[in-house]
């Protein structure tokens, strides 16, 4: 019976310390998409308005109790009810540009995260003439341009090295030197020049190792630039790095490519409507092999991680079709770089890739 009173006592023990564990460790996390935001230049007399985006990293909602500006040329808003669990918020400033040359603004954040303050802050400089990248270099980071965010290498065969350049101005008044985060095994990046002078333009040029690819078809992944000493990895920084690693044919018989399979697409191009209030829209289509053998769909694959999809055969028999379900998530549609498309890896030498483009009115 003392052994039954002392076990009960310590799944007491046990279940109270877990609780007392889930209290200490469960709590909101303030993480901002940067410490120092780079935004270039800005028109002396001309208030413009910026945003400093941050993540509730935690497990509980986030409260933002006070944002102190270093400065009265500073006016600043900010989320003023609770930010849930993994969602975003932004701290709103808006700059009164009234003094020319260099400026470092800080905030002072207070949240319910911690007794001690977060910083954070713009950085940029104040001029009579601003001069506009926007039309060669559309992509704003601050205080440098891309002329695009997105790096595609399609019709990779093995041992291919394809290579492709990312063009970027440095809008600053002082030398950039470029840097790319998180590039994977397969990517390599000569930087030209290395140090890019204030108001020039300069290039990345990625190289791709075919062989160190994982699989036929999309290999995606993203890369990010960093702006300066320091930065983070984030949406704004982020570049979508596309590979298409394509099947081989050399092999093939001239008798085997007579009998190879083909694919025909009921619609190469397929309009989902709109939502209209929907969480998402489904579509079908029909894939058919009209060739003399087997077809094999090797992989199907999405751009966008919006889109869903489904095949009801990976084997299509000579004269047959199957069908391919396409979705739209109106969750995502916002959220990711990638084209409306679908990719279709397969055995027929004739369309060994094949793209499905998603159309959807938003």
């Amino acid at each position: 019976m003392k052994r039954y009173i002392t076990l009960l006592a310590l799944l007491a023990a046990y279940s109270m310390f877990n609780v007392q564990c889930s209290m200490i460790w469960a709590q909101p996390r303030f993480v901002p998409d940067t410490d120092i935001k780079k935004v270039g230049e800005v028109e002396f007399q001309v208030p413009r308005h910026f945003s400093l985006g941050f993540t509730n990293k935690g497990d509980k909602p986030l409260l933002i109790k006070e944002v102190k500006a270093s400065c009265g040329c500073l006016d600043v808003s900010f989320p003023r009810g609770p930010v849930a669990a993994g969602s975003r918020g932004e701290i709103s400033l808006t700059f009164d540009a009234k003094m020319l040359g260099s400026f470092y603004k800080e905030v002072e954040v207070m949240t319910n995260a911690s007794d001690k303050p977060f910083y954070a802050a713009i950085q940029g400089t104040v001029v009579t003439e601003v001069h506009d990248y926007s039309d060669e270099f559309p992509i704003d980071l601050g205080n440098v341009r891309l002329m695009t965010n997105i790096v595609e290498f399609d019709d990779v065969n093995h041992g291919d090295h394809p290579t492709a350049e990312l063009r970027l101005m440095n809008a600053d008044r002082t030398a950039f030197r470029p840097e790319l985060m998180h590039l994977p095994p397969y990517l390599s990046a000569e930087y030209l020049p290395e140090d890019i002078p204030a108001g020039k333009a300069g290039t990345i040029r990625l190289t791709l190792d075919s062989e160190k690819l994982s699989s036929l078809g999309l290999n995606q992944t993203s890369i990010y630039l960093s702006r300066y000493m320091g930065d983070k990895i984030g949406d704004t920084n982020e570049i979508l790095v596309s590979a298409i690693l394509l099947p081989s044919f050399a092999d093939l018989s001239d008798e085997a490519l007579a009998k190879a399979p083909e694919l025909s697409i009921s619609e190469s191009t397929v309009d989902m409507g709109s939502f209209n209030g929907k969480k998402s829209i489904t579509r079908t289509i029909l894939l058919t092999n009209t060739g003399q053998s087997d077809l094999h769909i090797q992989q199907v694959q999405v751009f966008n991680k919006a889109i869903g999809v489904s095949i009801d055969k990976s084997t299509i028999r000579p004269g047959k079709s199957t069908k391919l379900k396409i979705s739209v998530s109106a969750h995502y549609i916002r959220k990711n770089k990638g084209r409306m498309r679908v990719l279709l890896i397969t055995n027929a030498p004739q369309q060994a890739k094949q793209y499905i483009n998603v159309d959807i009115k938003e």
